[in-house]
């Protein structure tokens, strides 16, 4: 019904991202190639900025921002098929939202959220700051807004828990792999070597996260590599 989605929709499926190449020409072929709920998860991807166009660029570098998500979304997918997870796709999807409780954060109470911002640039770990001065943190809002949308309950289950992946129960592992996918988007972004990125994964989440840290540079290199790539297929309008 809306040819504005479709057509995004089948831009995406044709792209190297999936390797079809211009063999799926409408939605119920998408469906009958892809199935029906990866369909609703792409649909779900390249829906995903319209949401938040309200944002003012003052409260917060919308560019910058999703091309950290775009990042995640990588390098959880990547980790995804190094540790073989059984949907790799969906992690894509998954760590294209890991972060989207900050936009939230800026739209409901943009003052704190800066403030919270400012307090992560000093040291303090961003989700702790922002549990001290706004009473909860990205991933809890995050994990609230996906159980708001009605979308299949891994979403929040790995959102929510990626600051701590231990507690995640069902989803102890999706959320290892977003907390590491994390960590790479924002060495990523400062220029921080993975060596750093490994010194600050703690030792006990490999085993969930299912990869030997050996591969985190792959990971790494394989995100940078599609970046450009996919910033173009989701977000076009974007400046570069």
């Amino acid at each position: 019904a809306d040819p504005g989605l479709t057509v995004r929709l089948l831009r995406v499926v044709n792209s190297a991202l999936f390797g079809y190449r211009g063999t799926v020409d409408s939605v119920q072929r998408a469906v009958q190639i892809l199935g029906l709920q990866q369909v609703h998860d792409i649909v779900l991807g390249v829906s995903l900025k319209g949401v938040f166009d309200s944002l003012r660029p003052s409260e917060v570098d919308v560019d910058r921002y999703w091309r950290q998500s775009m990042m995640c979304a990588l390098c959880a997918r990547q980790i995804a098929r190094e540790s073989t997870h059984a949907t790799p796709e969906r992690m894509f999807i998954i760590g294209l939202l890991a972060n989207i409780g900050h936009l939230v954060m800026y739209q409901t109470a943009p003052a704190l959220a800066a403030e919270a911002a400012d307090a992560a640039e000093k040291g303090e770990a961003l989700h702790l700051a922002e549990r001290r001065i706004i009473g909860c943190d990205f991933a809890e809002v995050g994990a609230t807004l996906m159980d708001h949308w009605g979308v299949p309950r891994g979403f929040a289950g790995a959102i929510g828990a990626q600051t701590l992946p231990r507690l995640g129960g069902d989803y102890a592992n999706e959320a290892a792999i977003i907390h590491l996918a994390g960590a790479i988007a924002r060495a990523d972004e400062t220029g921080a070597a993975s060596a750093e990125v490994l010194a600050g994964i703690d030792a006990t989440l490999w085993p969930l996260i299912g990869i030997e840290t050996e591969a985190v540079p792959k990971v790494r290199e394989d995100a940078e590599l599609n970046l450009a790539a996919c910033m173009v297929l989701f977000f076009p309008l974007l400046k570069r």
